[in-house]
């Protein structure tokens, strides 16, 4: 919002009622893009699995979210009697606001070239904008901040519950986001030193050029691949959907919940996949930044930016068909044991190329520094897996002990 060309020449009505518009387009957005979301991802994990999926409510069962949707409206609304009644109403609410409000920041559309002066700017109703409802000087900021407090939905709905299962999903849901946080959090610290910017609209500008300019090639793909991990992680995706294993938690932290209250649940998880695909656009792939044909400039970086987007859609669903769920000790291994361990290395690794790049340290001291690393990396993994291994060896030993000693 505050590097919005909107408002460098103050705010009246006509700037606020533009704002409106924007943030009311992205929220309708998102509701049908989910619903469209969920469809799709019965659809292709049907395929994935040799079945039909849903068929029956419309055109190719395009329609039965929505029927899923009246169904929640109408169902009755239960709430235990040992529930904390504000914050049990208050949970689902924090969960699918904070996922609108990370899309907030994504850039939709406009022209990125090098040739223009103002890449990515678009008229609306004869006023100057960006096609996104905010771009805030510490976007990516907001962004790690709001992913850290929707956790607090997940984890306040199971506090609030009055029940154990519930409490213990959140337990869960809690530990596993601030394991993969600090790994998220430092593969998109790589793509701000190339940036030179915390604003999302700066970092897709950075990108402006050839294919080699996106970031998932110039930051080296391993902060990509640590992101796109410790995002389906973030997003509690299979292989990570530890958070509600039916098997041992029934349906985890909203166990206790019906109804509409559910169904929000249910919005915001979807919601999530969308606002994640369409940073990992933002941050390593360009965003809406591609080829414009036919002279069409108001269409082809909306399409480009939405292609892509739907690739990552693809990919989330094509993880929930093939990929086994982790054990829970393989999650926190995972997370703390290597993609803590790697993206720091990593991260470490480009800020020497980059001060290299400026003249300010020599390629013998780089190689040097970054041989060092690499070994003292290398061998606190193998030590975190040996002491990991120790200790489910003792935990082995003591489980037999006593099973002798009951027998």
């Amino acid at each position: 919002m505050f590097g919005d060309p909107l408002f460098t020449d103050g705010v009246d009505w006509s700037d606020l009622g533009i704002m409106g518009i924007k943030v009311l387009a992205v929220f309708v957005f998102l509701l049908v893009a989910t619903m469209f979301m969920v469809w799709f991802e019965r659809k292709v994990n049907a395929d994935m699995t040799n079945r039909i999926g849903p068929d029956v409510a419309g055109p190719w069962g395009i329609l039965q979210t929505f029927a899923d949707g009246v169904k929640f409206f109408f169902k009755e609304d239960v709430k235990p009697a040992q529930a904390d009644p504000l914050i049990f109403r208050l949970a689902p609410y924090l969960s699918a606001v904070t996922a609108f409000l990370a899309f907030s920041i994504v850039p939709l559309g406009g022209v990125f070239d090098s040739s223009r002066e103002n890449p990515g700017v678009v008229t609306i109703l004869g006023h100057e904008t960006y096609l996104q409802v905010a771009d805030p000087p510490m976007g990516i900021l907001l962004l790690l901040a709001v992913s850290s407090i929707a956790v607090y939905g997940i984890m306040l709905a199971g506090w609030s519950s009055g029940s154990k299962y519930p409490l213990l999903g959140s337990v869960r849901a809690s530990a596993q986001a601030i394991s993969y946080e600090a790994a998220l959090g430092m593969s998109v610290v790589a793509v701000v030193m190339l940036a030179g910017t915390l604003s999302t609209h700066g970092i897709v500008e950075g990108q402006i050029g050839s294919l080699r300019s996106w970031y998932v090639l110039s930051t080296g793909f391993v902060p990509f691949v640590v992101f796109l991990i410790a995002a389906t992680a973030e997003l509690n995706r299979p292989p990570f959907d530890l958070v509600e294993a039916e098997q041992e938690l029934v349906g985890g932290f909203h166990t206790e919940y019906s109804s509409i209250r559910f169904a929000l649940f249910f919005l915001a998880e979807f919601m999530n996949v969308i606002t994640m695909s369409a940073i990992m656009v933002t941050l390593f792939f360009g965003g809406p930044a591609g080829p414009i044909f036919f002279g069409l400039e108001w269409l082809f970086p909306t399409l480009w930016f939405f292609a892509k987007v739907l690739v990552f859609l693809f990919m989330f669903v094509w993880f929930r068909a093939t990929l086994p769920r982790l054990r829970y000790d393989q999650l926190m291994d995972l997370g703390w044991k290597v993609l803590i361990p790697v993206s720091l290395g990593w991260l470490l690794i480009r800020s020497g190329i980059l001060l290299r790049a400026e003249g300010d340290i020599s390629a013998v001291t780089l190689i040097v520094v970054a041989s060092v690393l690499t070994v003292v990396c290398l061998g606190l993994l193998f030590a975190a897996y040996a002491a990991g291994d120790r200790a489910f060896a003792e935990e082995a030993e003591n489980e037999r002990d006593r099973t002798g000693a009951k027998g």
